[in-house]
């Protein structure tokens, strides 16, 4: 490919032409690691992943990662395994400074060690600044570990299943988990106090174990001249008596779909609408329309400066649109609670504005409490929603929080008074590469089996859950991204634009249609999170990013049946097979990756005949036949394939 190929393919895929850099991997006997940007990912031993990864991060007073500058990169392959070193510096607020000698070994016995000094020239204010060690959570969530604590105490205890709201570790030295029968791997930290969060609760797909107790103060100074010394060892302890042989060539590359045994019916679609688009909505009713959305859901928050005129625009909107809506509030609790909604309430009811359901939450919920903080003042939820209640009589009523798992988790809320609970989920609260985001979608089951856990089958809705971020609940602001790069907490993500979005949509949906939702969002129509280019924006022919027809589609079959489809590497494909358990007609694909993937499908029917495929941004679709049952999946494209007759 040329150089002008290879730049719109990747604008075509990510929405830039910048690209994560390729990993550089390193291979230590059994053990392999990917180093990437100084860290360390993708760490397996005979290719069973052992840990998701190991990096030292420094992080701002808003939660924000720093981007280290680094030099002095020097990597030694040897027989006995690999030596890398390099220097990091970050460069802070008012000139301060942050430099970060690290150092890395991997030997073929199965040990890696991962070490690093900080030294600061000014002193340097952070929030954290030291090791983060990610356990994955497939294939170990639910068994047994060995925690050994700072005091020399040993914890024999599980990882847990569903969702942790708190850390289920502190005071951590060492944890060791089982990789394979008579296999067991140990990560030992040494130069501070550790501790473990349950990571799901960000959609993550880990348990991170993490430097510094959260109870501690921060942000928190690290001293001029006074350097910090941390050190992470992996030892893998290999008891098997014979070690088996590796196999070559067997088994071929495809990825096959086969028929699970559960079902149900799939979710209504909604957009979010804020009063910031409503305009812009209102004037692409039309592609409102052809979407064809069962649901608006539709945002205010006086807090944010929102006013009558929001409600006028929202009314104008209804007026076009056919099916149902709901209002989310993020109350005040600045005066009485009923003084604050009926006035709210008097607002719509004077533009002429009736929505079919309200969702209410406190405005002070939408941020954070960490471990160790103090809970900020807020009135009791039963009262919130008791002043809802009175306001909208008659009105469905939905609570849970209008930002992510993590608080709903932590802030349980009184469900037995609620017509609904409802949530969103963000993958790029800590990491914002591309794996890591596709990885996400892998704890969205713990996600809806943890609130079903809590709520039972009290009605669900998810969304909106977009890549970027609308809103942070762990610092001051989300992250402005003005050169489109990929940051964690964003309000803009490139990605948005490209086909990556386009299949994380899909995967999205693959992963949480089992929790049998009553509604998910997962786009607005226009603006950053749009399904349609708004001016100065980069421009498809069709003015439709590619989630336009993912979105569109799944819309179209709001509330048909789907039948649970099992793929043999869900990080790789992820699909949605829609009909029963004897006649599935329609099967959805997303490719999660950058590589080109081969998938069977004819398990699921031998009679599929066509394909309409999606791998370009302006994702018009073209038509295949399904030859042999096969399907050759594009990287991140999407496609849609239907049965004969």
């Amino acid at each position: 490919m040329t150089e002008d190929e290879v730049r719109r393919q990747n604008f075509n895929l990510y929405g830039t032409e910048k690209i994560d850099a390729p990993p550089v991997r390193l291979v230590a006997g059994p053990l392999s690691v990917d180093l990437t940007g100084g860290n360390l990912r993708s760490i397996a031993f005979e290719d069973v992943e052992v840990l998701r990864g190991i990096a030292f991060l420094v992080r701002d007073c808003d939660w924000g990662t720093y981007d280290p500058l680094i030099s002095d990169l020097a990597i030694d392959r040897h027989e006995h395994g690999f030596d890398i070193g390099y220097t990091a510096t970050c460069a802070g607020p008012g000139n301060s400074s942050l430099t970060i000698k690290a150092k890395i070994l991997g030997d073929r016995a199965g040990r890696l060690v991962f070490e690093a000094e900080v030294t600061s020239p000014t002193g340097f204010e952070t929030n954290r600044c030291g090791f983060c060690i990610l356990h994955p959570i497939v294939g170990i969530a639910g068994t047994p570990v060995t925690v050994e604590h700072v005091s020399g105490r040993i914890e024999h205890t599980e990882l847990p299943d569903l969702i942790e709201p708190w850390q289920p570790f502190k005071d951590m030295r060492a944890i060791a988990h089982t990789v394979m029968p008579d296999v067991t791997a140990e990560c030992r930290m040494e130069g501070d106090t550790f501790e473990m969060e349950d990571q799901r609760n960000w959609s993550d797909a880990s348990y991170k174990t993490y430097v510094r107790p959260l109870a501690l103060p921060w942000p928190y100074q690290i001293a001029a001249d006074e350097p910090v010394r941390q050190r992470i060892t992996l030892t893998v302890h290999d008891r098997r008596s014979t070690k088996p042989k590796a196999i070559t060539g067997q088994g071929g590359t495809s990825v096959w779909l086969s028929r699970g045994s559960a079902g149900g019916n799939m979710p209504s679609i909604a957009l979010i609408v804020t009063p910031e688009e409503a305009k812009a909505t209102l004037q692409a009713h039309t592609t409102l329309s052809e979407i064809g959305p069962q649901e608006l859901l539709f945002h205010f928050d006086p807090l944010a400066g929102h006013g009558a005129a929001a409600f006028s625009d929202f009314a104008a909107i209804l007026e076009r649109h056919l099916g149902v809506s709901t209002l989310e509030i993020a109350v005040p609790c600045k005066r009485p609670l009923y003084e604050e909604v009926s006035e709210i309430a008097g607002m719509m009811q004077k533009a002429g504005f009736h929505p079919d359901a309200i969702v209410v939450s406190p405005s002070v919920d939408r941020q954070s409490t960490p471990p160790g903080s103090i809970w900020p003042e807020c009135p009791p939820l039963e009262d919130v929603y008791a002043a809802a209640r009175r306001a909208f009589p008659g009105t469905r009523l939905g609570g849970g929080m209008v930002s992510y798992f993590t608080e709903l988790n932590r802030k349980r809320v009184p469900a037995e008074t609620l017509d609904f609970i409802t949530h969103c989920t963000n993958p790029i609260v800590h990491a914002a590469d591309d794996l890591s985001v596709m990885q996400t979608l892998e704890a969205l089951p713990f996600i809806t089996r943890s609130v079903r856990g809590i709520y039972g089958d009290r009605p669900y809705r998810i969304g909106p859950s977009t890549i970027a971020m609308r809103q942070n609940p762990y610092g001051s602001r989300t992250m402005d991204n003005p050169d489109g790069n990929r940051i964690p907490m964003a309000n803009v993500d490139p990605r948005h634009n490209g086909l990556f979005a386009a299949a994380f949509a899909l995967g999205y949906a693959a992963r949480v249609i089992p929790a049998e939702l009553e509604l998910l969002t997962l786009s607005s129509l226009t603006g950053s999170f749009g399904l349609i280019a708004g001016v100065g924006e980069p421009v498809m022919p069709s003015g439709r990013r590619p989630l336009f027809h993912v979105v569109q589609n799944l819309a179209k079959v709001a509330g048909a049946k789907w039948t649970e489809c099992v793929s043999s590497d869900p990080a790789k494909v992820q699909a949605i097979a829609i009909g029963g358990q004897n006649d599935v007609g329609r099967l959805w694909l997303a490719n999660l990756t950058a590589e080109r993937q081969q998938v069977d499908v004819s398990e699921m029917n031998p009679q599929f005949a066509t394909i309409t495929l999606h791998s370009s941004r302006d994702m018009e679709g073209e038509r295949l036949d399904c030859a042999g049952g096969r399907v050759d999946l594009p990287p991140f494209a999407v496609a849609f394939v239907e049965a004969a007759g």
